[in-house]
């Protein structure tokens, strides 16, 4: 059996769950959806499946602790400490050049929820076979509602199991986003992908060489310390950081997807966090995820906090959060923009 090689990208702040997601303990590893964090999630949805092998785990040093704490008895291939933060190409890079290069790589985000983690592994399955024959494959999340916070794939020609990708979409204004659902063309881009390894670094040494000379470099005057493995400072901190996307996705001839439904949310914001959990609220749509909280007259209002009693009366559509010594109200509306709040940015 070819096993699919999971890698479990742990970068990126979470500033936009503040104040409940803080540098010293980001999104991805905070309880939000269920009793386990968003990274546990990433973990056990492919530990117990024999289609896949130990993950490698790639993420800052800030966070080397809790990773090791909240994997428990999980083993991993592979826990990659970045000394500085490049974005998501030359992350996926690092574990390209420590794996086989005929290996076939699942590159998942780490703080992401998937309902139905079934069709995840199935979707996985089909992508691995695509990449086998030497596709870069992204997952094609349906969309559900026209939503203008995400990226969109257009579907081209048939493939088997999958599609070629006819083009790359920026995040649509409204009235685009409503076209593309009509349509039924179009996919989220959810930023989960397959490849073979030595494919995804021929790729990135055509668009970026230096990031991959770069890469090469760090991995090969790299320490292993058991299961972790320190790339070269001096030659990774020289990379001009960029997303796998822009690198390589958007660039490749052989740019290929899977359509899956699963129930996907990368929690993205508060609002997204409320839609995730509606399932769970009452029949006006309050939920009190943590904490004690009174409503009156109140519609789709999100609660959550670790001491004070929350009484709302006669809101709608409002996150309310209560962490420490700090409180948000928002708007389900003006839940994007909460990364830039003072407090969010100037942790």
């Amino acid at each position: 059996m070819h096993l699919i090689h999971p890698v479990i990208l742990c970068g990126g702040g979470g500033t936009r769950l503040w104040p409940l997601s803080r540098k010293a303990k980001p999104k991805p590893f905070l309880p939000l959806v269920e009793e386990e964090s968003l990274f546990q999630q990433a973990v056990h949805r492919l530990a117990k499946d024999s289609s896949f092998a130990h993950p490698i785990i790639v993420a800052g040093s800030d966070h080397v602790d809790l990773i090791e704490s909240q994997l428990g008895q999980v083993e991993v291939a592979k826990l990659v400490i970045e000394p500085v933060a490049r974005n998501t190409a030359p992350a996926i890079a690092l574990a390209a050049d420590l794996l086989p290069q005929d290996s076939i790589m699942l590159v998942c985000p780490s703080d992401h929820h998937i309902a139905n983690p079934e069709a995840f592994r199935d979707a996985a399955r089909a992508a691995a076979e695509l990449a086998r024959d030497n596709y870069l494959v992204a997952f094609g999340i349906a969309p559900d509602r026209p939503e203008t916070g995400y990226g969109y794939l257009e579907r081209g020609e048939a493939l088997k199991g999958g599609y070629t990708i006819a083009r790359f979409v920026e995040k649509p204004d409204l009235s685009r986003a409503q076209a593309y659902l009509a349509s039924g063309d179009f996919s989220w881009n959810g930023g989960i992908f397959a490849f073979r390894a030595g494919h995804y670094l021929e790729e990135l040494a055509t668009h970026r060489p230096a990031m991959a000379l770069l890469v090469q470099r760090a991995v090969e005057k790299g320490i292993s310390e058991g299961k972790r493995f320190y790339p070269e400072a001096d030659a990774f901190a020289a990379i001009a950081g960029d997303s796998v996307d822009y690198a390589v996705m958007e660039n490749t001839a052989r740019a290929a997807m899977v359509p899956v439904e699963m129930g996907w949310s990368d929690i993205g914001n508060w609002s997204a966090l409320a839609d995730a959990l509606s399932h769970k609220a009452d029949g006006d749509g309050n939920l009190a995820k943590a904490g004690t909280a009174d409503f009156d007259g109140c519609s789709g209002v999100l609660t959550i906090s670790d001491g004070p009693r929350i009484s709302a009366v006669g809101l709608e559509d409002i996150c309310i959060i209560v962490s420490g010594n700090e409180v948000l109200v928002t708007t389900r509306d003006g839940a994007q923009s909460v990364g830039k709040l003072p407090g969010a940015a100037n942790q």
